[in-house]
């Protein structure tokens, strides 16, 4: 099978396209034939395993999977003796932001590794490119007292986690603030947006409004910049550790003060994601964002286009055309 390997950590270039042996499930995992799969902000960190703290998932000093990739939307091939959950043809997509080695023409997977069946109604393409964003921001959000009606200004809306914040926001019953570029406004308002920033032509953070929530999408701020923001007992969001890990020390100290505080939670209720992105994309309260669309043979590509930081929503490779 063809697929896109990696052996030492570094930029796109490190990436070749390989000839690998079609792997064999074992008892308890299914065999994946990949029709689409993406290129996100968590690939990119893998590939060049910067921060540092990533090496520890990956691999000190080398990639401990050679086949990068953690999105997938593709057909079960064949499934282990041990595996009831799922059969042959059965059309499956899921998410793993350990690796799944998902660049490629076959993958393996065991049945209980965030992965779920797609409905009928729904094609590859509704859903691919739209998991790990939902992912996050949906494990942002649950880890806060979010109620309805409550003001949410969100940093870097028109990435893949900020789309899918704004959208999952107003699925919620939030008035949404939304911070994005000069040709991406009317796409904002399309997603729900109630109220839109261009960062091109003003500083967001000197806005007069206030909120109860701020959340930083990008990472391109800070809790001392967005502080004035807040509401009295505001509470800001980053996806980023920060400026020397400030986002994890100051979600420990902050809550000590009773007032504006920082959270940085950790995304880790995947199979629950999943679902969401299903439940939502079926009743028209969700919908993924495609930028760009790539061939597996294009993945350095893609990675590099990724790595500007200037990609509207998702990037997307079409494994299967």
């Amino acid at each position: 099978m063809k697929a896109i390997l990696h052996t030492r950590y570094g930029p796109p270039e490190v990436l070749l396209l390989s000839d690998l042996p079609k792997p064999t499930p074992g008892p308890k995992e299914l065999l994946i034939r990949v029709h689409k799969t993406a290129v996100n902000r968590t690939d990119c960190a893998m590939l060049r395993a910067k921060p540092f703290i990533m090496r520890f998932l990956t691999g000190l000093f080398k990639p401990k999977k050679p086949v990068l990739g953690t999105e997938f939307a593709g057909e079960v091939e064949s499934v282990g003796e041990e595996v009831y959950s799922f059969r042959p043809g059965d059309r499956v997509f899921g998410f793993d932001d350990s690796g799944l080695g998902t660049y490629a023409e076959y993958f393996t997977v065991t049945e209980n590794k965030g992965i779920a069946k797609l409905p009928e109604a729904l094609a590859y393409a509704q859903v691919i490119g739209g998991i790990e964003g939902l992912h996050y921001a949906y494990n942002f959000v649950n880890k806060v007292d979010f109620k309805s009606g409550e003001r949410v200004l969100i940093n870097g809306a028109t990435g893949a986690i900020g789309s899918a914040m704004l959208q999952l926001l107003k699925a919620y019953g939030a008035w949404v603030t939304a911070v994005g570029n000069t040709r991406n406004l009317e796409l904002l308002r399309k997603l729900g947006a109630d109220e839109v920033i261009d960062y091109q032509q003003e500083d967001f953070t000197k806005s007069d409004r206030q909120y109860d929530y701020v959340f930083d999408a990008v990472g391109k701020s800070s809790f001392f910049k967005c502080k004035r923001l807040l509401k009295a007992k505001g509470t800001y969001i980053s996806s980023e550790l920060g400026y020397m890990i400030q986002n994890p020390v100051l979600a420990l100290l902050t809550p000590l003060t009773g007032g504006k505080k920082v959270r940085f939670p950790i995304p880790l209720q995947i199979d629950k994601s999943i679902e969401l992105v299903k439940a939502l994309i079926i009743e028209g309260k969700y919908e993924v964002v495609i930028d760009k669309k790539y061939s597996l043979e294009e993945v350095p590509q893609a990675f590099k286009y990724v790595e500007t930081g200037q990609k509207t929503g998702n990037v997307v490779i079409d494994v299967v055309s």
